[in-house]
């Protein structure tokens, strides 16, 4: 089968390997219908060190069941599924408290052992907690749009949930999503379903600005820094955002939010930090009796609610997608999304 590593900043390869087998009785084997490369795929492609050894990547996917282990019961070959981006057992105690990418059983993809979900097939542990089965849908003729909203639900449009969610959004609140990424506009999506009044979007690239529009936004602010917080402020009449979905993950963006979080607000990030400390003392956060929140996103909590909204046409998280290329094209989808030629890229086999 093909699958895609990276080797070091800039170097994606994909390469023939052998096919996934059966590890544990509680394994599945899937084939991808589709997969997609993620904005957190481009932060070891900017800084990972060379390697004679390949990272697989990949953590998104939908997928068709080709083959379980014997100990599986909720799916079976030929299943349409939903993979979350973290496997999980769903009945640990973190698991039935909605928090799974805790899971004490539960990992990550991109390691030798588990491989990569940017392939042909996969190797998904503890099947039956982290495979979705997506009901009365033939993914061979499902349409395009509605493929790639399921694709969604694997991790960014249910990260930008959680982002919402961990912030309490709900009616009559002001909202400020920091980032005009896939993630941040999925924020935008979740916090217009969730009812806020008012949804500031942080960005300054119009094409998906525009989107954010779209799917919510009342106000677009393109400022970054210090002349951003001052027109949000502006924009709220000196009072801040009561909640702000920081989606990109970098320093720059954190001290934006605790600069424009109004007293008693709530900060929610779930942009991958790429920094170890950030600003929580009485400038920041204590002074404004403010609260942060968010983290890896427990999708496999949300999936099942968010089906129903994707096959209904209620949402159509899907619209992030705005380029479609071959699992041989992988190198050139990061290429794509790292020079924001394409905001997020899906991949097909």
């Amino acid at each position: 089968m093909l699958a895609t590593f990276m080797y070091g900043a800039g170097d994606v390869r994909v390469e023939t390997v052998p096919d996934p087998t059966l590890k544990n009785s509680t394994d599945a084997i899937v084939r991808t219908v589709r997969s997609c490369v993620c904005g957190s795929d481009l932060h070891p492609y900017h800084s990972m060190e060379n390697s004679g050894e390949g990272s697989p990547m990949g953590h998104e996917l939908i997928a068709v069941v080709e083959e379980v282990g014997s100990d599986v019961t909720t799916v079976k070959p030929g299943d349409f599924v939903i993979v979350p981006f973290a496997f999980s057992d769903n009945t640990c105690v973190f698991c039935r408290e909605g928090f799974q990418t805790s899971c004490v059983h539960g990992g990550w993809y991109g390691s030798a052992e588990t491989g990569g979900l940017q392939a042909d097939l996969a190797r998904i542990p503890l099947a039956d907690g982290s495979l979705v089965k997506v009901p009365d849908l033939d993914p061979a003729t499902a349409d395009e749009g509605m493929l790639a909203s399921l694709l969604t639900l694997s991790d960014v449009y249910l990260t930008g949930y959680h982002a919402a969610h961990m912030g309490h959004v709900e009616p009559g609140k002001t909202v400020t999503v920091i980032g005009d990424g896939a993630v941040g506009l999925s924020a935008v999506l979740a916090a217009q379903q969730l009812g806020a009044e008012r949804i500031i979007l942080m960005g300054r690239h119009t094409a998906r600005t525009d989107l954010g529009v779209a799917f919510g936004a009342t106000d677009v602010v393109a400022e970054r820094g210090e002349d951003g917080i001052a027109r949000v402020m502006d924009l709220t009449d000196g009072e801040g955002a009561h909640i702000v979905l920081e989606a990109v993950g970098h320093m720059p963006a954190y001290e934006q939010a605790h600069g424009i979080v109004r007293p008693g607000g709530i900060i929610s990030r779930v942009g991958v930090p790429q920094y170890e400390e950030a600003g929580i003392g009485f400038g920041s956060l204590f002074g404004k009796n403010a609260r942060l929140a968010g983290g890896p996103a427990p999708v496999r909590a949300y999936i099942e609610a968010a089906i129903p909204q994707v096959m209904s046409g209620a949402i159509n998280p899907g619209r992030v997608f705005d380029r479609t290329i071959s699992l041989t094209d992988v190198p050139a989808g990061y290429r794509a999304m790292d020079s924001r030629a394409a905001l997020k890229v899906m991949v097909t086999v």
